[in-house]
């Protein structure tokens, strides 16, 4: 018997806690029939703020909510019916386009190939070689820039001269002594980054220092510029394959991404067409 009453009064209360309501959560403002919940604002206020800025961030916040609630009540008795129906179709397609567009953009992400090959990027680029124009100069070039006591200037300046692969190995070995360099004069540069690098030129004095086959040296307070300008290609002309490379290829992967949208609209409609969720009635 003792068991029994022990096992009814804890039922009784296991009972009493089932069925007893839910807390309401605690609201902290009104404005008309809307509400600001204390919970909404749980996470408004960063660990470690003051209590003097707590409470200030908090009542902007608060004042912010229910001044957005107060001007959307006076709109909606204030605005005609026509402007609100607008509103309110524009309100509808914005959600549309959301949604689809966060549904599609998933779904591209998971089928898109975004493996580009080099015959590809070719084929691209001799299709379309007439939409891709220089929009400044291009540059090949090497340069070093060093102290102007350095000891072995006079060779350091001859094997930057001549330039053989062996030379080229020995100036990487001895990098460590300059300033700064690139040797890498087999790629197209914009000459705005010439500008940058090189700092004595500038879009006033260009013509001076960037020409074909150029090779001079520059001194100035205290270090001495070697230059040897490999290639220019004027501003307009068309843009070497090797140059814009990346953009081609970005090219590719967001056309495939358009025909991939395309067929996936289409499979979608048919389907749904194919399952009855879609008729029209004539």
């Amino acid at each position: 018997m003792k068991y029994l009453a022990s096992l009814v009064l804890l039922i009784s209360v296991a009972s009493c806690d089932y069925f007893k309501k839910p807390q309401a959560p605690k609201a902290i403002a009104r404005v008309g029939e809307a509400y600001l919940y204390e919970e909404e604002i749980e996470n408004l206020v960063p660990k470690g703020t003051s209590d003097k800025d707590s409470v200030a961030i908090i009542r902007a916040f608060v004042d912010r909510w229910a001044t957005q609630k107060i001007l959307l009540n006076a709109a909606e008795v204030n605005l005609s019916e026509s402007r609100q129906e607008e509103f309110n179709q524009l309100i509808e397609q914005y959600k549309t386009d959301l949604f689809t567009n966060a549904y599609l953009e998933d779904m591209v992400i998971r089928k898109i190939d975004t493996v580009v090959t080099e015959e590809q990027i070719v084929a691209f680029y001799d299709k379309n070689k007439q939409l891709f124009k220089n929009a400044n100069e291009l540059v090949k070039l090497r340069y070093i820039n060093l102290v102007k006591e350095n000891p072995k200037f006079d060779k350091i300046k001859a094997k930057f001269s001549s330039f053989t692969t062996q030379d080229k190995k020995e100036l990487n070995e001895m990098s460590i002594q300059f300033k700064s360099y690139a040797f890498n004069d087999s790629v197209w540069v914009d000459v705005n980054q010439v500008y940058e690098k090189l700092p004595f030129i500038n879009a006033d004095n260009k013509d001076q220092y960037i020409a074909d086959g150029i090779n001079f040296q520059h001194p100035d307070s205290t270090t001495v510029w070697l230059v040897k300008v490999k290639q220019v290609m004027p501003k307009d002309s068309p843009t070497p394959l090797q140059f814009i490379k990346p953009t081609i290829r970005q090219v590719i992967i967001n056309n495939r991404k358009l025909e991939l949208v395309k067929t996936l609209e289409k499979e979608i409609t048919e389907d749904a067409i194919k399952n009855k969720d879609y008729e029209i009635y004539k």
